[in-house]
């Protein structure tokens, strides 16, 4: 793990405000969801790329219903329901 040297402290809400440059070098952006983890003592931020359900592929995102869905795996779906589809 690599220590940056940057020390910030929790306001009274429980906030911290991670550095621009942190969030720069790591493309992290206003409202990006981040995912918080615990470690034994540690606490791990983790940005949440969205991803499609069924195989995780994060290009050509489609939401249905809230899910992210590729379209290839909706061609797929189409393809094990013997169906068919025009363009």
């Amino acid at each position: 793990m690599k220590n940056t040297g940057i020390i910030r402290h929790i306001d009274e809400l429980g906030r911290i405000t991670l550095p621009i440059e942190l969030r720069r070098s790591l493309n992290i952006s206003e409202k990006d969801p981040v995912q918080v983890y615990v470690e034994d003592d540690k606490i791990i931020l983790t940005k949440v790329e969205a991803k499609d359900i069924f195989d995780g592929s994060t290009e050509d995102l489609i939401t249905y219903r809230g899910k992210k869905v590729s379209r290839r795996s909706i061609m797929e779906l189409v393809k094990l329901a013997d169906l068919s589809v025009t363009e």
